[in-house]
Order: C-alpha cells, then structure tokens, then sequence
C-alpha cells in the first residue's frame, strides 16, 4: 500500500485558507462600498492620505509579530488600499453622472487577447456588471464606432513609457468630438509565444504591432536572423502563430492573451524597460462631471501663435494658478507645416476656480484651446510607511 502523499493534505489546507482569503476581501470591498456611501453623504475626499499610512504602518506591525515580511505587507495592502479607492471613485462618479452601471459597448484595437483587450475588460470590471466587446483593426474604426453609436466607449492607448506617445491616436483627438472620460494604466510583459515545442535560435519569423517590436527592441536585437513582421495587433499576431504549428513562427504578445489562443510562453520580461507600462484613455461621446471629492485630471488641445515664447506664456499661466501640468505631447498641424498642436495633462479639476480663470486667460493668448475632457485620474499613487 503507497503511502499518501502528504503534500496533498497540506494543498487541501491551503486551498481553504485561499477560499477564506477569498471571502475576507470580499467581505472588504462590501465595506469599502459602504465608506464610499457614507464619504458621498458626508461629502468627504476619497483618499485620506493619512489614514492610509497609519492603516499601513499599523498592518506592518502586526505582521511582524506573525512573522510577515514588512515588503510582502506593504505591496499587498498597496493593492487592496488601490482597489478600494477606484471602487469609492467609481461609486461617487456613477452617482454624480446617472450612469447605467449594467451594460455597456467597449471598442478596442484587435481581436480578443490584445493589450487593450485586457485594458478594456480591466475598465469594465470596475464600471459595469457586464460589457459586449467591439474589437477593430484600426484606431481610425474605433473612434468611428463610438461617434456613430455602434459603441458606448473607446479605450485606446496613449503612451507607453518605453516608447513613448502613440501619434495615431494623438493626431486622432485633433479631429473627433469624443470626450475623454476615463484613464488607466497596465503593467506591460512582453512574452514571446509559441503554439509548440521550440527554442529562440530556431524561431525565424515574429509576429506582432510595431508597439512591442519597439518596447522589445534590445531583445529582438539579440536575434538578428529573426524575420520581423507587423500585424494590426498583438491579438491578430497570436492568432497568426496559434493557426500554425509552425516551430520557427513566434509572436510577442501577452500570456493571458496567448492563453485565449492556446500558446505558450517561450520567454517573459522582454521589454527595454524593467516598468513597461501602457496609459490608456476611455473615450465617450458625452462628457463626464468629475465629483470634487476625487482627484482629477483635465486635457487641453492647444494651439499657440507663432511669435517667440508663445508656449512659455501659456505654462506660465498654469504656473500663475497653481496647476500642475503632468505632460506636455506636441504633433504637427496637418497643412500647416511646421505649426504644431499642444496637449496639455493637468491635474485639477475642470470646475475648479483655478481651472476656470486658466482657461479664459488662456483663450486671450492662444489661437485655437478645446477641452478634450476632464475625468478622474485612476493613477493612485501608493503610501509609502515611514
């Protein structure tokens, strides 16, 4: 008689303590939907910044005296202080707003596994209880199925932090009447899958969208004899490689999406930079208010004239008013050649007093000044413990 395998009994134990674990941030996120009603009622900031530190320090504490790593306490409660944020900013925006927090239509670029794929579903799963998904070849069709009502929302990529600012969807802001209503950021791993058993030197040919050859770049560099070839995404990329059984055809993509596909990861971590991260912007065809109670970032299109130090007076007024500018991107005026076009992240709110003496000084020094919206900034920056 084989004696039982004791890692069984404890992978039993474990399992049950996950299945609690489960419970207890279930029962959490019930608790932080309940702070968010009663901040509402109160009219109280989301974030309390000094109570997320002594909740941290507190939780540290305790930890050490079970033996938990300060590290492992930190990263952990950073993520569960995160999630009850977006879900208390979530709550106030829908209650500000009136909106149907049931159903909507996300269009995205590519077929189900790119990475705005997963940046859609990540955004749904904090808006809506469900959503139906509008995947498109082009950045150009994604815009074109919200402003015709064929979708409820856009998510596309803005800037990527290894690559930088994504100029089809910049130039596509200069010409729609969308509003941005929403942002979020994803960690980005690049991973090179495959659809069966090979190893890197006998790959010959990569499949992918030019973002992550570009991210990738010092990798890809490594494998000279590789053939690199373009796709409309990532997601088209994988189903490329998933339709053949091929050893020598890989794609970069991402696990979860070549898990839709069937393939397998060949190597992780492929990007230029340790913090690959991608900002997304969701698009509407309506404004949104943003509560007062939750921070805020507004986006400015602009144009300046030409005569010396008309972009230096334009800051100086942000400067003059106390708003903090988080990012400057410049893109040409197409038929106005060497005119360029201004876009302005701010975080203030769009209603604030500050805002609003910015923007009419702005408009007197200015030629062209749109508002392509003002909306919560999903970008919580976590507490550090002292």
């Amino acid at each position: 008689m084989t004696p039982e395998n004791p890692l069984l009994a404890l992978r039993d134990k474990i399992s049950a303590v996950d299945k609690k674990l489960l419970d207890l941030l279930s029962e959490r996120k019930a608790l932080a939907v309940e702070v968010g009603k009663a901040k509402l009622a109160t009219h109280r900031p989301v974030r309390d910044i000094d109570r997320e530190k002594d909740l941290l320090e507190r939780l540290i504490i305790l930890g050490k005296q079970k033996q938990l790593d300060a590290h492992y306490i930190t990263r952990l409660f950073q993520l569960i202080i995160e999630d009850s944020v977006l879900t208390q900013q979530a709550l106030l925006q829908q209650n500000l707003n009136k909106t149907n927090p049931h159903t909507a239509r996300i269009s995205f670029l590519g077929p189900k596994g790119s990475w705005s794929h997963l940046a859609s579903r990540q955004y749904a799963a904090r808006h809506f209880e469900e959503f139906v998904e509008c995947g498109c070849n082009k950045f150009q069709d994604i815009f074109s199925q919200v402003e015709t009502g064929q979708a409820d929302y856009a998510v596309v990529p803005l800037e990527n932090t290894s690559s930088g600012a994504i100029n089809d969807v910049y130039d596509l802001l200069q010409h729609t009447n969308l509003s941005i209503v929403g942002e979020l950021t994803l960690p980005i791993d690049h991973c090179v899958l495959v659809s069966t058993t090979t190893d890197l030197d006998t790959i010959k040919t990569v499949y992918s969208h030019p973002q992550p050859f570009q991210q990738c770049s010092q990798f890809i560099n490594r494998y000279p004899h590789w053939n690199i070839e373009y796709c409309e995404s990532t997601a088209a990329a994988m189903e490329k490689v998933a339709q053949s059984s091929d050893p020598s055809v890989a794609a970069l993509g991402s696990e979860p999406g070549g898990a839709l596909y069937g393939l397998q990861v060949l190597e992780r971590n492929l990007a230029n930079q340790k913090q690959n991260i991608t900002r997304f912007v969701v698009l509407a065809r309506k404004p949104v208010n943003v509560s007062d109670q939750v921070p805020a970032k507004t986006t400015l299109l602009m144009a300046t004239g030409q005569q010396a130090g008309a972009l230096v007076e334009a800051l100086l007024v942000l400067r003059n008013h106390n708003l903090i500018m988080t990012r400057l991107e410049s893109r040409p005026i197409h038929g106005n050649p060497w005119e360029e076009m201004f876009y302005l992240d701010i975080q203030a709110n769009l209603q604030s007093s500050a805002m609003q003496h910015a923007l009419a000084e702005l408009e007197s020094i200015t030629r062209y000044l749109k508002v392509l919206g003002c909306y919560p900034s999903e970008n919580v920056i976590p507490v550090e413990p002292a």
